[in-house]
């Protein structure tokens, strides 16, 4: 299976109602165009760092959530930007990757937060993504990202 972006999702300030994108305008240094913390109007946007630039999840973890826990989420639900499929994103921590034009470096895992679990309206969506909640990652080199667009290791 070819590793790739299933949809992208952004919200234009913190708590609002993600909205669905064939695609977005991923921003060196800033995030993506569109979404809350690229405007710094994001929840966590005091916290002012590249980690904030763009979120992924595996939609493998969603449907291991609903397998594993009985618990679905729709699409945008978990508040990530990407939903990825054929990609181990815990495995991207600490390395550089591409995402249809834009170049990625993964930050950190994305752990689930009580925030993502009330805007959901999903009780029990935080525990059932423990580990398996996502990327946050930033941006190194600006590009589109398009659903369908291929994920791959740079170098």
């Amino acid at each position: 299976m070819t590793s790739r972006v299933l949809a992208i999702h952004v919200a234009p300030e913190g708590g609002a109602p993600v909205v669905a994108a064939p695609e977005v305008r991923a921003e060196a240094g800033r995030g993506l165009e569109g979404d809350r913390y690229f405007a710094r109007m994001g929840t966590f946007s005091q916290k002012n760092r590249p980690a904030r630039h763009v979120t992924l999840i595996e939609s493998e973890a969603l449907e291991g959530m609903t397998r594993d826990y009985g618990l679905t989420l729709g699409p945008g639900a978990s508040r990530r930007n990407i939903t990825t499929a054929g990609v181990a994103l815990n495995h991207l921590v600490g390395r550089t990757f591409r995402v249809g034009e834009a170049v990625l470096r993964g930050i950190q895992l994305c752990e689930p937060c009580g925030h993502m679990e009330r805007l959901s309206g999903v009780e029990g969506a935080r525990a059932a993504l423990v580990h398996r909640g996502g990327l946050n990652a930033e941006v190194v080199s600006s590009g589109t990202i398009r659903v369908g667009d291929a994920i791959a290791l740079e170098g």
